[in-house]
């Protein structure tokens, strides 16, 4: 059952990271465009998006939980060393939920609009850059595991793991990676002809990822991080990262053609094979301190626990997949069944 556990762990990233971040990927984008854009923008977000945003956050409850239960030594160095970016990621998730619904469905139109919608293009910005940095802390080697926690200052202890250059560059490339996933959204959701947009924004939020992720690992090799150093021996996790690069070509070639269905499948394709790397290159050891690797799998919870909680993931699929799907077809964000006139 433990391997039923770990897929469902890593799928949930998976999805998470996908509609999850296509989702912040909107409010980037929106962020990033002119006045006249921005209110294209907005409209289609709330026709595609707004009956089903909430259910793209049912992933990171569950991969929560799944690291709770079953992994319990892992989740506790999380939400101890790393508690402050994770109070801002709860904060930033609320906040952009509160504005997201009123400057929609606020009863009375005034200046608040304006409010909201800055506070909802801020907190899209922000919430996936301190989800990303919070990554980041995990392999950045900088978490101190001491046994007298008062040895060390507040900032060594609690600043410092997720506060650092390396971090930082790990949040910036998942907030540009969640707009490149939006704007391959949004080509297939635009109306009017409005679809040369989110092409253009498509092909300029891939150039920036590409750039952004050269940079993140050229400072992590120049600087010695553990993390990147194994990632670059590891065979497994170059052929992904090959393949990766690969992909880009009809990825690159569906984009500029505005092919929704191809455009999207190698948009998922990219993410699964960025995803697969950076957690083949170190596994079970994804969690880097500065005395060393911890193991995902040291003290995890007893069998029983672990069989249960791989029936209830089983069964919970079962439920949740299907209707997930149904969902997403009921609003048109599946288009593979439909024709594509592309």
């Amino acid at each position: 059952m433990l391997y039923v556990v770990l897929f469902f762990l890593v799928f949930s990233l998976y999805l998470y990271v996908v509609l999850g971040g296509a989702d912040y990927g909107a409010g980037i984008v929106e962020l990033f465009s002119s006045e006249e854009n921005q209110k294209i923008t907005k409209k289609t977000v709330y026709r595609v998006m707004g009956p089903v945003w909430e259910a793209n956050h049912i992933w990171i409850i569950i991969l929560i939980v799944i690291l709770w239960i079953a992994f319990p030594v892992y989740y506790n160095i999380m939400v101890v060393y790393l508690h402050i970016p994770l109070t801002i990621l709860l904060l930033g998730v609320t906040l952009r939920g509160v504005a997201f619904v009123f400057r929609h469905y606020d009863a009375i139109i005034d200046d608040s609009q304006k409010i909201y919608d800055g506070m909802f293009k801020i907190s899209s910005l922000i919430t996936p850059i301190v989800l990303g940095m919070i990554f980041g802390g995990l392999i950045s080697g900088k978490i101190n595991m001491t046994e007298d926690v008062s040895t060390l200052t507040f900032y060594d202890a609690f600043i410092r793991p997720w506060c650092n250059v390396f971090s930082v560059l790990v949040g910036v490339f998942f907030a540009s990676l969640c707009a490149f996933l939006s704007s391959v959204l949004l080509i297939g959701e635009s109306e009017g002809g409005k679809e040369n947009i989110y092409i253009r924004k498509s092909a300029i939020a891939i150039i920036i990822v590409f750039i952004i992720g050269v940079l993140t690992f050229g400072y992590g090799y120049i600087s010695e991080n553990v993390f990147v150093q194994d990632f670059i021996k590891n065979p497994f996790a170059m052929i992904c990262v090959t393949l990766s690069a690969v992909v880009l070509i009809p990825l690159w070639n569906a984009i500029k053609k505005g092919n929704t269905i191809w455009s999207r499948f190698f948009a998922g394709l990219q993410v699964f094979f960025i995803l697969l790397a950076a957690l083949g290159a170190h596994f079970p050891d994804i969690l880097i301190t500065e005395t060393g690797s911890i193991s995902l799998l040291d003290n995890i919870a007893p069998d029983s626990v672990i069989k249960v909680l791989g029936i209830s993931l089983i069964i919970g699929g079962s439920v949740i997949l299907p209707g997930l799907f149904h969902l997403l077809k009921s609003f048109k964000m599946i288009k593979i069944l439909e024709q594509d006139t592309d």
